[in-house]
């Protein structure tokens, strides 16, 4: 392959192969919040395709670069599916497909299944956020979804915390069953199914909302955060009382450019109506992470932080995996040019 453009494939089932682990994916994300704090990354905010499907899916477009990756940075970008129905058919509702470049030439490196690197990527700065805003004796951690990014919030978090109790919950019940049979068989901590998310949250010292409604619904009730909680809402359409950001001590987003830029987020209204805004925003997470700005300070904090999912994240793990792969020699190699 000496002659040409190469790039390297990898399926899904490739990927799984390389044993990436928990704690790699969340260092890798954690090292590219750090130089997004320290301004070495270039991104764009997502875009968004809608096809004409009567509104059961869209497509969302995410494109960024990092400095410090690769002999002179790498540039990525992922096209992933947005489709709750999805579920109905045996598939995840998100399907994704990212592609890496050498920033200097142009030349592509690398294509993708980013299906888990979506999902994983999410857990994993759920996982970055709770190391610098939750508590770190925090015991109960409540979780509202099961699908999709759920058991990488769960399992990741449980890496981090000593937890006693995790609570799990979703509007089907055969989902939130399921999704608690399946953590008890590979943790250790206690698993509950809770039947509604205000039982699943009250008390709770993490609670995490990554539910797919296709409405807007009050699923985090501002009374059910207590003094010391940390939230992480983060669903598609929001789940959380409009007075929430009243009662927080510091309000953390991955980016604010992106937290202002499309139609969906669970804070979309908050931005809208001003209640979030340069003035009410804490810091970005890059900030707190590159120590710019500290994090928790004391126990009683009540801390939120709302990711949208940064392209930076799916770039350093597709690095990640296409280093793995060039080691292991896994992949297919495509002639390109």
């Amino acid at each position: 392959m000496t002659d040409g453009i190469w790039l390297r494939f990898l399926s899904g089932p490739e990927i799984d192969s390389l044993g990436l682990t928990r704690l790699e994916i969340v260092d890798a994300v954690e090292d590219a919040v750090r130089e997004h704090g320290d301004g070495r990354t270039s991104f764009e905010p997502r875009v968004h395709l809608m096809p004409h499907n009567g509104g059961i899916g869209h497509f969302n477009v995410l494109r960024g670069h990092l400095d410090g990756l690769g002999e002179h940075g790498i540039s990525g970008v992922k096209v992933v599916g947005d489709f709750v129905p999805n579920y109905q058919k045996g598939l995840p509702s998100e399907l994704a497909m990212a592609t890496l470049f050498d920033p200097t030439t142009g030349v592509p490196l690398a294509v993708l299944d980013a299906t888990m690197i979506t999902a994983a990527r999410t857990g994993a700065m759920t996982t970055v956020g709770a190391r610098y805003l939750a508590r770190p004796d925090s015991k109960i951690l409540a979780h509202a979804g099961a699908r999709g990014t759920a058991c990488w919030n769960v399992t990741m978090l449980d890496d981090l915390f000593d937890l006693d109790e995790i609570r799990v919950t979703s509007k089907r019940a055969e989902s939130r069953e399921k999704f608690a049979a399946e953590l008890s068989v590979e943790l250790s901590t206690p698993v509950r199914a809770m039947a509604t998310a205000e039982e699943a949250f009250d008390g709770a010292d993490v609670l995490v909302e990554a539910t797919r409604l296709t409405e807007p619904e009050p699923l985090v009730r501002t009374a059910a955060v207590k003094p010391g909680a940390f939230v992480v809402p983060y669903g598609t359409i929001s789940a959380v009382e409009l007075d929430l950001l009243d009662v927080m001590d510091k309000v953390v987003v991955d980016d604010w450019r992106e937290a202002q830029s499309g139609r969906f987020g669970s804070l979309r209204r908050h931005v809208d109506t001003g209640r979030l805004s340069p003035a009410t925003l804490y810091a970005e997470l890059g900030e707190i992470v590159a120590g710019r700005k500290p994090g928790r300070e004391n126990d009683a904090e009540r801390n939120l932080f709302w990711h949208r999912g940064l392209s930076l994240l799916d770039v350093a793990i597709a690095h990640l995996i296409l280093r793995k792969a060039e080691t292991a020699n896994v992949g297919t190699m495509l002639r390109f040019h």
